[in-house]
């Protein structure tokens, strides 16, 4: 079965979009409300209960991706007997993972203390939080998730954006009563679980009624298991670098610095949230149709198709780096008051990483698409090992910025590298050099923008939605001139073109 790779991708573009402007903009919204109702503290420790959990999740990690890539080949050829039993089979996966994540977390509940330096309200039991955020993610294994895995091979990740939109308004509204009705931070956690369950039983009757025919049934035989099990494997050793080196700094600072500092270091991580969720949806909207288009299409339509990708990517990564300096001290003024103003160098980093986090994302997707998880299984966990360890040894002198310094040497020394090793030599031996260059030729061009705009913004006044608002065109304005002028001329950027045309003109 041949997908409608640009309409699905389109769509899921459309939706993930707004889903994602949703779920990041209301973050937002409750962070401010839980701020003015229960104060900073709260701000850290709901931030650092979030990592814990996500750490916990490393028993997910490599099934979802590992079942959504089986599931590709069956689609493409139609064979509905496989995809049902593949279906079984990821049931099986997530009851398993729901008790493993359960086990986990109430072994790690003794040590949780530990966590936290200092700052911990008076009034709160530590233990019946921790256990409201497990439930959550606990029930969100056994309540039906393994019926994602059809919206994410079919690519329909649309449904998937409507069905979060609707879960997290339910989630919201019933947070935002908690707190302004009653101030109780255990309803607003209690939210969560609620909207949760929700989401899994809703989207379980949206795919039986999408495919009403596909059920969890009949085996697979042992080889392929065999081979999935593999996959799952290798993805299990991949992605818990990528968690960990998610995480580590909120631990960090939690347990070296506490709950204030870690609350403005999360602050300024929502702002820079949105330009990352935005750039995801792009990415993950195309996934299904690139592992369909590895299958279907040529060698060098495929590696086309990569260039056009990385020159989106490097476009919107110089857009948003040029709004964030402009921006970003303005807004945390704007939005929290300065008593929670970090200096400078904070944010500076916190671009720097952002933008090779975006040209991550790019070499990731093809990664991911053609499942050469075996090749990259150790990348990320050596690439966050490092990470942590330049982050500990940084955190005392340099506080928050240390962290981050850590972050963004390990990215530069090992991640980057490794992951371009790998797509290039495994799925399209070759190309890596003039890759390698656009990267800098990209990097040198955003570097100049980012130079100008800080030039045209710094003699306007500080305060104001006014200025804010002209610093904000400022930022869109030159960045988007100066790699017109340097790109109007490349086969990328005609293709661009086009695919934007057909998109407006849809």
């Amino acid at each position: 079965m041949r997908l409608q790779r640009t309409r699905n991708a389109k769509k899921g573009i459309f939706y993930g979009t707004l889903s994602n402007m949703y779920s990041i903009l209301m973050p937002f919204v409750m962070r401010t409300v839980l701020l003015y109702t229960l104060g900073v503290e709260y701000l850290g420790l709901n931030s650092l209960f979030a990592s814990v959990l996500e750490v916990l999740n490393l028993a997910e990690l490599g099934v979802g991706s590992a079942m959504v890539y089986s599931m590709y080949k069956p689609i493409a050829e139609d064979d509905y007997h496989r995809i049902c039993a593949t279906m079984r089979l990821y049931r099986r996966y997530y009851r398993i993972i729901g008790l493993v994540v359960c086990a986990a977390g109430l072994a790690l509940a003794p040590f949780l203390p530990k966590l936290i330096h200092a700052d911990l309200p008076a009034d709160v039991n530590l233990y019946a939080l921790y256990f409201l955020y497990l439930g959550a993610t606990v029930l969100s294994y056994w309540l039906f998730a393994y019926k994602n895995c059809l919206l994410g091979a079919y690519q329909r990740r649309d449904v998937y954006s409507k069905i979060a939109i609707a879960s997290n308004t339910l989630k919201y509204v019933l947070q935002i009563l908690a707190l302004l009705l009653t101030h109780n931070f255990y309803l607003y956690i209690l939210a969560i679980l609620l909207s949760q369950i929700a989401n899994n039983i809703v989207t379980s009757m949206v795919a039986d009624r999408m495919f009403p025919g596909l059920r969890p049934r009949h085996e697979l035989p042992r080889e392929e298991v065999k081979a999935i099990n593999g996959r799952v494997r290798d993805l299990f050793i991949q992605k818990i670098g990528g968690i960990i080196g998610s995480n580590y700094g909120t631990l960090i600072i939690s347990s070296f610095l506490g709950l204030v500092p870690l609350a403005m270091y999360q602050n300024y991580f929502y702002v820079l949230s949105l330009p990352i969720a935005l750039s995801n949806v792009v990415f993950a909207s195309c996934l299904a149709g690139i592992g369909n288009s590895l299958l279907t299409e040529s060698p060098e339509k495929n590696l086309r198709d990569l260039r056009t990708l990385s020159a989106l990517s490097g476009w919107v990564a110089a857009v948003c780096c040029c709004g964030l300096l402009v921006l970003y001290q303005p807004f945390i003024t704007m939005w929290v008051g300065e008593g929670l103003l970090l200096p400078m160098r904070v944010p500076l980093l916190f671009i720097a990483s952002f933008y090779l986090a975006l040209y991550g994302s790019v070499l990731s997707i093809y990664k991911d698409a053609a499942g050469i998880w075996h090749n990259d299984r150790f990348r990320p966990f050596c690439a966050a090992v490092a990470g942590a360890v330049f982050s500990l040894l940084l955190v005392r002198p340099l506080g928050v910025c240390g962290v981050l310094i850590g972050s963004i040497t390990s990215t530069v020394c090992v991640s980057l590298p490794w992951l371009a090793r790998n797509v290039f030599t495994t799925i399209f031996r070759g190309g890596l050099r003039s890759f390698f260059h656009y990267t800098i030729k990209n990097a040198f061009i955003t570097l100049i923008a980012c130079g100008l705009c800080f030039l045209c913004c710094a003699p306007l006044p500080s305060g104001g939605l006014l200025w804010f608002t002209v610093k904000g065109l400022i930022a869109l304005v030159v960045p988007n001139v100066l790699l017109f002028f340097c790109y109007r001329t490349s086969d990328e950027f005609s293709l661009l073109l086009t695919i934007a045309k057909n998109v407006f003109k849809r």
